[in-house]
């Protein structure tokens, strides 16, 4: 099957999705280290991989070699692959090396690759037995950021799900953010949210150790990224009520997200309305700045980051255009289905196959094409407008205030692109 199923009833959540296995082409996991390792400040992610996996997350971050970043690789030599040393063993001396040169580290995380994952280390022993060793000064918690069968985003769902199990246990009625943001978006939330009144507000994951959200019967969590649909399983599996809503991605999104939370927690609307009103109309404003480059023109989505569906809702009916097919590597409808339910697309499609998916996005000549690096340079050679995917994911995108930066991301390569026609003509 490789045609597009139109929607016609206003919303694409009953549609039917077309699922595609076949080659992708996506970043691996190790990649959500980049942006986690900034926000726990008193975290190190410990990759027990390959020397490319060290060149990998040392281009991404661009840390320059003499910087003391959160991250790091040890590294399996050609004795280890060939099962002449005992890899636990060379685990144990890092791990007691990298502890007495940081004595700052409070949580250490073991993260799994695909070589890791492919001579079958047991880093779920080796975490516990970390553990034991070295508590209660540092918790060992181990995760996979293998890309063998997972695309970047879910490295930060991987790591976010190993550390649930050992956050505290309360009775306390209390509401967890769930997501890494930069500090400046959480500040923007939280300030949000307290200005309504809602009290016992926590984020996971916290900057410091101590600072990590206690979990109970009595919690409820809002998801801040789309991809955490294993560490929503997780809370959910610990007692905590899940409260699906719409992303904050826009003014619309971002409104749906805070007014599902503050009917959660009895908040009126006269206290709402006085809260965000004044945020609303600013991101209004930015919005239709970007949004008259952007109103009727059409949009492709290749499955990346996870973000398609939300993305896609937020660009349709807060920026006008056009979504002709919005891919995504992995949906589930009880994480993004709020979403899904606001969008009008052509096809929604799982998975990838990325040749029929290349054969679709030339038959439509979309005006803009989201997608990963790696497909990125072709598609612009053959006078494709595109937006890197990742970038997306980089780039602070949530909450009012970013409303227009977010449009901004997606105007700026039709505004280049109308610019370069110009120039030719």
């Amino acid at each position: 099957m490789n045609k597009s199923t139109p929607i016609t009833n206003g919303s694409c959540i009953d549609a039917p999705i077309l699922k595609e296995r076949g080659q992708r082409e996506v970043f691996c996991g190790l990649t959500g280290i980049i942006w986690l390792h900034r926000k726990m400040q008193d975290a190190f992610f410990l990759v027990v991989g390959s020397r490319t996996c060290a060149h990998l997350l040392q281009s991404a971050a661009g840390v320059m070699i003499f910087a003391e970043p959160r991250f790091g690789t040890a590294i399996l030599e050609e004795k280890d692959l060939a099962g002449l040393a005992d890899a636990h063993d060379e685990l144990d001396r890092e791990v007691e090396r990298l502890l007495a040169r940081r004595p700052d580290i409070k949580q250490l995380f073991l993260v799994g690759s695909c070589p890791s994952e492919v001579i079958k280390i047991d880093l779920s022993r080796a975490a516990e037995r970390l553990t034991q060793l070295h508590a209660p000064h540092v918790r060992v918690l181990n995760y996979s950021g293998s890309g063998i069968e997972t695309t970047f985003t879910q490295g930060e769902d991987a790591c976010l799900e190993a550390m649930v199990p050992v956050l505290p246990e309360t009775d306390a009625a209390n509401l967890v953010l769930v997501g890494a943001l930069p500090d400046v978006l959480e500040d923007q939330a939280l300030g949000l949210l307290r200005d309504m009144g809602i009290e016992g507000i926590s984020v996971l994951p916290a900057g410091r150790a101590d600072a990590m959200p206690a979990i109970g019967k009595n919690t409820k969590f809002a998801l801040l990224q789309p991809f955490l649909g294993e560490t929503a399983a997780a809370l959910t599996r610990r007692g905590a009520s899940h409260i699906p809503a719409p992303f904050p991605f826009g003014e619309e999104g971002t409104t749906l997200w805070l007014r599902t939370i503050a009917d959660n927690f009895g908040v009126d609307a006269e206290t709402f309305d006085r809260v965000t009103a004044a945020p609303r109309a600013r991101a209004r404003k930015a919005i239709a700045a970007q949004a008259a480059e952007l109103n009727g023109k059409s949009i492709f989505f290749f499955p990346d980051s996870q973000l398609e569906l939300p993305l896609a809702r937020f660009l349709t009916r807060e920026c006008g255009m056009t979504a002709i097919e919005v891919g995504a590597p992995y949906i589930h409808k009880g994480v993004v289905g709020p979403d899904m339910e606001l969008l009008q697309t052509g096809t929604v499609s799982e998975g990838q196959d990325v040749d029929k998916q290349l054969e679709r996005c030339r038959a439509a000549r979309p005006d803009l094409t989201v997608c990963g690096l790696g497909l990125a340079n072709p598609l612009e050679a053959e006078g494709l407008s595109t937006k890197w995917a990742i970038e997306l994911v980089f780039t602070p995108v949530h909450f009012y205030e970013q409303a227009g930066d977010l449009a901004g991301l997606f105007s700026r390569p039709i505004r280049r692109k109308d610019k370069l026609e110009l120039a030719k003509s």
